[in-house]
């Protein structure tokens, strides 16, 4: 005799949805046969929280299954005859003919076909259907028109309550270089509801050039599918980390550089970090501290287009003698001298 799909799920009847989906989510993670591999009875527990689950998170089969019990979906009993075996010409205790206004009931392809009419002709049906199918058949008016489903197997344990598992939403943290080059990275994923258990580990691909807030979608690694159909995504919402001394704003990177004074007066070069390696790069006789430098194509690549980098914005900054020694200082003197002399004539 088969379980109270409540008393499967650890809930009291009436549980709110809310309710069930916590109570199968919990259920789902410490049975699921890739926490438990080889485990013959984790995986037997596993089927029957999702049998349950796939019939109490359904508004339609809830209230078949709170009305009827397990004789909703038995095709051998009176409740699951009448509402769940179209397809063999009766219908249940209403017969195939007469009966129920006098409309005419028949059905075309036996149970186990993928596809199946009824046809309901001369009495109004919707009232019927309506109480006991809901939108099982996603159909209009029944009355001298066909209702089609696709996948029904004749009775409520058929294809049409496949459906696929529910997306899983988490974070996870890159570093500043690993979203910029992408690559290979394990992580361990913890349920919060259940903190004592171990963690699944999963490896994951950081595609080159991401950047904070997209995600990285892991097919069929969310929650189980219900009635055999294929398991939800996992979504894993990026946050990069920062690295010292760059700032990203899109595809291109900013830094700073510090040049001495005698360089900005007269010009040179100065060594400056990229995400690739060193360069040096010309200061002009004259750079004003706060002026930049661009270098093509050294910022973050393009997740559309490899063949496309963003660039690399290098800030001056002059760095100011603190320590001079007296002659240095006597010179600087007479330069000021000398450039107050020249503004009073100019």
């Amino acid at each position: 005799m088969k379980r109270d799909y409540y008393e499967v799920l650890g809930l009291s009847k009436g549980a709110e949805d809310k309710e069930i989906k916590r109570a199968y989510r919990k259920l789902a993670k410490k049975y699921h046969p890739d926490t438990n591999p080889g485990d013959k009875e984790a995986e037997k527990k596993f089927k029957g929280v999702t049998e349950a689950y796939s019939v109490l998170s359904d508004p339609e089969k809830k209230k078949l299954y709170d009305q009827f019990g397990h004789a909703a979906f038995d095709q051998s009993s009176a409740a699951g005859s009448g509402y769940g075996n179209a397809g063999t010409g009766g219908f249940g205790g209403f017969g195939g003919n007469g009966g129920f206004k006098g409309g005419t009931y028949r059905s075309y392809g036996g149970p186990g076909s993928g596809y199946q009419e009824y046809h309901f002709e001369g009495g109004d049906m919707d009232d019927m259907f309506g109480d006991i199918f809901g939108n099982m058949f996603h159909g209009g008016s029944a009355s001298g028109r066909s209702r089609r489903t696709s996948g029904f197997t004749g009775g409520f344990g058929g294809e049409s309550f496949r459906s696929k598992g529910s997306d899983i939403k988490a974070g996870i943290t890159v570093g500043f270089d690993e979203a910029a080059f992408g690559g290979d990275k394990v992580i361990t994923l913890s349920n919060p509801e259940n903190p004592g258990q171990p963690g699944q580990s999963l490896k994951v691909h950081i595609p080159a050039g991401i950047d904070n807030g997209k995600s990285i979608r892991l097919r069929g690694k969310g929650m189980p599918g219900t009635g055999g159909g294929e398991a939800g995504d996992l979504l894993l919402k990026v946050t990069v980390a920062p690295k010292p001394g760059y700032e990203r704003k899109g595809m291109d990177v900013y830094t700073t550089v510090s040049v001495p004074y005698t360089t900005a007066v007269f010009g040179g070069e100065a060594l400056v970090h990229t995400l690739y390696g060193d360069v040096m790069c010309k200061i002009k006789e004259g750079t004003q501290s706060g002026s930049k430098i661009r270098l093509r194509g050294k910022g973050i690549v393009s997740m559309k287009d490899s063949s496309v980098h963003g660039d690399q914005y290098v800030t001056i900054q002059i760095e100011v003698p603190r320590n001079l020694s007296p002659q240095a200082r006597q010179k600087l003197k007479e330069f000021e001298e000398i450039c107050q002399g020249s503004s009073r004539t100019a």
